[in-house]
């Protein structure tokens, strides 16, 4: 937000802890700030467009942190069954809060945990069906048989969209500008999110959406099942977060924005992400066979969602709306360079330098809109390298030893 006083000439400028919201602000010729909602409104007014920093507020020509709602002060004391209760309780209330509203709420649902857990309170809590909306490739889409599992389950009035490899192709310039980034996972995780909000817009009239972004940072990843210790996982959790407006935040909000559709996140919820960051990493790792064990067990046996559907593995969006969606794109950035082309107009990039065909295509697209603004994102999201079983170059969980059964 920015509220300016007209009496004093005053103004303050703000932006939530985690920065679910989109703010964006840099400096003129003359050194006064400047701010904007999407960072393509500043291009050419400011010579470094920078994302405002979540918790913060900006008075005076001062930036002050109000919050850092990845820091923890105490460690919760909560034993396994106690985390669970809190955990069920806590994600029930950022639900039923989210619901409330003027204009009619859809959900997105992608058959896997998070989504579908969403999905199933709201349902629980609705004395109508809910309306859920999944997504996938023609011809090899993974999720859209575990949504329609879970939506047939929770008695949902359910759509499928379909996406064709030329609607991807096609759209890929278009969600590169709306989004402001490069990065590979954003991206391709955003083909599938976009096409779909936007059929959402044209054949329906849902105006806001529910969506299940922010649960993998606070649980963890299938790399983060790499984590050497509860203190490495713990800080890793801690650099998603704040991170987290550069990446899945930033894709749910474009996708859906850009499509007049208003998005709200209940894993985001500021009670719900401050008890989970608190809770003692030990319990959040992997120790059970079964990653985010602490959120499938707060739900095991209440008959929320079909166990098939509570212990699935976990498949990244952007492979499980069907592996072929990233083959297209990779086949499609091979078409257009060269090996040789790609090592020398690769060379040409300092910060973040592309690394694949795949991240050369995306980054000059980037720079035709938003040229010289690499900044804007602080690295390609990838796994942690240092990691043992994590120096990977592709940020997609299909490449890490323990992906396993996610893709099926």
């Amino acid at each position: 937000m920015i509220l300016f006083d007209g009496d004093s000439g005053d103004f303050i400028a703000a932006r939530d802890p985690i920065g679910i919201r989109p703010l964006y602000y840099g400096y003129d010729a003359h050194g006064v700030i400047i701010f904007a909602s999407e960072p393509k409104n500043l291009v050419g007014l400011t010579e470094k467009i920078l994302p405002f920093p979540p918790g913060c507020y900006y008075r005076n020509g001062q930036f002050h942190r109000y919050s850092d709602i990845a820091y923890v002060e105490k460690v919760s004391q909560d034993g396994l069954d106690e985390a669970c209760k809190k955990i069920h309780d806590k994600l029930i209330a950022g639900v039923q809060k989210r619901l409330v509203a003027d204009a009619k709420v859809g959900f997105l649902l992608s058959g896997g945990l998070d989504s579908s857990l969403v999905c199933a309170i709201a349902a629980r809590e609705c004395s109508h069906p809910i309306e859920t909306f999944a997504i996938g490739m023609t011809e090899d889409a993974i999720d859209l048989k575990y949504a329609r599992q879970t939506a047939d389950y929770i008695g949902s009035h359910h759509t499928e969209v379909y996406m064709t490899p030329d609607d991807v192709i096609g759209s890929l310039e278009k969600v590169i500008e709306l989004l402001g980034t490069y990065d590979i996972t954003t991206i391709r995780a955003s083909m599938g999110m976009y096409l779909c909000c936007k059929a959402i817009h044209e054949q329906t009239d849902i105006r806001v959406l529910l969506t299940g972004e922010i649960s993998d940072e606070l649980f963890g990843y299938k790399y983060t099942d790499f984590a050497p210790s509860a203190v490495e996982f713990q800080k890793e959790a801690e650099k998603r977060v704040r991170e987290l407006h550069m990446y899945d935040v930033l894709r749910a909000d474009r996708c859906i924005s850009v499509n007049s559709l208003e998005a709200r996140v209940p894993f985001g919820d500021l009670d719900f992400v401050s008890y989970v960051m608190s809770i003692d990493p030990e319990l959040k790792m992997n120790k059970f066979g079964k990653g985010k064990y602490l959120l499938r067990h707060a739900f095991e046996g209440q008959g929320y969602l079909p166990d098939e559907i509570l212990w699935r593995e976990k498949a990244a969006f952007s492979d499980a709306v069907g592996h072929s969606m990233v083959n297209y794109l990779k086949d499609y950035a091979e078409s257009i360079y060269s090996d040789e082309e790609f090592e020398s107009r690769r060379q040409q990039y300092v910060f973040a330098q592309p690394f694949t065909k795949e991240s050369l295509l995306y980054r000059e697209i980037f720079e035709k809109y938003y040229p010289g603004q690499a900044k804007m994102v602080v690295d390609f999201w990838m796994p942690n390298r240092n990691w043992d079983g994590c120096n990977v170059n592709d940020p997609s969980a299909r490449v890490l030893s323990n992906y396993g059964a996610s893709g099926e």
